[in-house]
C-alpha cells in the first residue's frame, strides 16, 4: 500500500488489451448546458451531436433542471449541472445563466448554437501548451486506473470523473417542445469530484466504473471557492 496526495492505494493490475488514454492527445472538453423544455436548444443539441463525433474533442451535455417548472421535467436534469453552471457564471461575474450554453475548456463561454465560434475556440485550445500530463487507462475489477503529473507549472486543481450515455432520443408532450422527438448526444449520467491535486506531487488514483457508460476524466483549475477555472487536461476512454 502507498499514499499519494492524501489517497491511500493499493497496487493495481491492468487488463491486458484495455484501452488507454492520453491527455497528450489533447482532446478538447465542450460542455452544453441545456434542456428539454428549452424551445431555443434544440440546434445546440444537434451542434453538440456533430462535436461527438469528433476524436480531437470530449462533449458533454449538462441537463439543467430550472426549466421544468414550465411543464415539462427533463428526463435527463440533475440539480448538481445547474450548480456547475452556476459556477462558472459566478467565475465569469455573470448575474444569471440561461440556455443553451457552451463552455469550452472550461473557460470559454458561448451564448447559444454558434459553430463558428466554438471551432474557433476549439482550434485555440488544441494549441495551447500543455501543463499536465493525463494517463487514463481500464484496471481490473471494472476500475480505472488514473494518473496525473504537472509538465508546467500549476496551481491547485481537481480530478472530476464523468460518465455519459452516448445517445437517446425522446418524445416531449408538454412545455415549448411538445409534440417533438429530439435527439441527445453524449449525456453526462454522473460527474463526480475524486480528489484535490496540489499541482505539484504526482498523483494516482483508482476509480470505479461499473457498466459500459464511456469514462471522461478532467483535471479543472479549482478556482476561488465553489468556481469552475480552465480545463488543464482530459482523457476519454470509450
Amino acid at each position: 500500500m502507498r499514499r499519494i496526495g492524501g489517497w491511500l492505494l493499493a497496487g493495481w493490475v491492468l487488463v491486458a488489451g484495455a484501452s488507454v488514454a492520453s491527455a497528450d492527445e489533447h482532446p478538447v472538453v465542450v460542455e452544453l448546458f441545456t434542456s428539454q423544455g428549452c424551445s431555443s436548444c434544440p440546434p445546440a443539441d444537434a451542434f453538440l451531436a456533430d462535436l461527438a463525433e469528433r476524436d480531437d474533442v470530449i462533449a458533454l451535455a449538462l441537463h439543467v433542471d430550472y426549466w421544468d417548472y414550465i411543464g415539462w421535467k427533463d428526463s435527463f436534469a440533475q440539480p448538481a449541472f445547474t450548480a456547475r453552471q452556476k459556477a462558472y457564471a459566478h467565475a465569469a461575474g455573470h448575474n444569471s445563466i440561461y440556455t443553451p450554453q457552451m463552455i469550452v475548456g472550461g473557460a470559454d463561454h458561448v451564448m447559444g448554437a454558434r459553430p463558428m465560434a466554438v471551432i474557433d475556440l476549439i482550434r485555440a485550445h488544441a494549441e495551447a501548451p500543455r501543463k499536465v500530463s493525463l494517463g487514463v487507462e481500464r484496471a481490473a475489477g471494472a476500475k480505472v486506473a488514473i494518473e496525473v503529473e504537472a509538465v508546467a507549472p500549476v496551481g491547485a486543481a481537481q480530478v472530476h470523473f464523468v460518465r455519459y450515455r452516448p445517445h437517446a432520443t425522446v418524445k416531449i408532450t408538454r412545455g415549448e417542445n411538445a409534440g417533438r422527438t429530439l435527439e441527445y448526444s453524449n449525456i453526462v449520467t454522473r460527474w463526480t469530484v475524486l480528489a484535490r491535486w496540489d499541482g505539484q506531487t504526482p498523483l494516482r488514483l483508482l476509480a470505479e466504473a461499473p457498466g459500459d457508460q464511456p469514462v471522461v476524466v478532467l483535471v479543472q483549475d479549482a478556482g476561488d471557492g465553489d468556481d469552475q477555472g480552465a480545463v488543464l487536461a482530459a482523457a476519454r476512454l470509450r
